[in-house]
């Protein structure tokens, strides 16, 4: 399994085409162990919710992070028993940000963000519905983890809206777009407003992308709003 990436700002990670079907095939490695393999899932961790300190992520109580996962980092795809898991993430003191139960499905791919306002944390899960992208094509999927800055769009500069009025933990499918370079503009829904730029962005064929915007409205430092483009999976 390759390891994946943001390409802005070295974020989450990408998965081999064949990642999700290796899983469900483990259990044809031939060895002397007769216990069936617990089922797992995958699952990518996100830090978008501007104002926490550095923070430790846990699944049922053991941590899995090595370094500090600061704002707008996070940890790449890693295996996690299916099922009910305890999800949290807590200060280095031990003090807990914010916990609760997720349900992880067998040989699905999941992304955990931690998104909303420091004083008031929030969970959003997104199962990550990767397939194929058609000849020629890549897959790109938008989400909105912006707090304060209401609903948007997803426009290519120049051209088309690709992805209309989504509001604060809205997202969209994954849906077909050529593989050549784009600059992206996140705006204010149905203006002319930009409130963020991906500039010269390759959308590369065969590939699976997500595009994240967060940040606080009217912010000019750490946490001003802004785009970050994160590969999914190479085929």
């Amino acid at each position: 399994m390759k390891n994946f990436k943001n390409i802005s700002k070295g974020l989450v990670a990408r998965i081999g085409a064949v990642c999700i079907l290796s899983m469900a095939l483990t259990s044809c490695i031939k060895n002397h162990d007769t216990t069936p393999p617990p089922p797992v899932a995958l699952l990518s961790v996100i830090q978008d919710s501007p104002g926490q300190q550095p923070l430790n992520f846990t699944l049922n109580g053991s941590r899995v992070n090595n370094n500090s996962i600061v704002y707008g980092s996070g940890l790449d795809y890693f295996r996690a028993y299916a099922g009910k898991r305890t999800a949290a993430f807590t200060q280095t003191g031990g003090t807990v940000v914010k916990s609760d139960t997720i349900t992880l499905e067998q040989n699905l791919a999941y992304s955990l963000c931690l998104v909303n306002k420091a004083a008031t944390p929030e969970f959003l899960l997104l199962h990550d519905a990767i397939t194929q992208p058609s000849s020629g094509n890549a897959n790109l999927r938008f989400v909105n983890l912006s707090p304060d800055n209401g609903a948007v769009d997803l426009a290519v500069k120049d051209g088309a809206v690709l992805v209309a009025n989504k509001p604060f933990k809205g997202y969209s499918d994954f849906a077909s777009l050529e593989g050549k370079n784009y600059t992206f503009e996140i705006r204010k829904a149905g203006t002319a407003t930009v409130l963020a730029t991906l500039s010269n962005k390759t959308i590369a064929p065969g590939l699976v992308y997500t595009i994240y915007f967060r940040g606080l409205a009217g912010a000019t430092d750490g946490n001003a709003p802004t785009g970050d483009l994160i590969i999914n999976a190479i085929y």
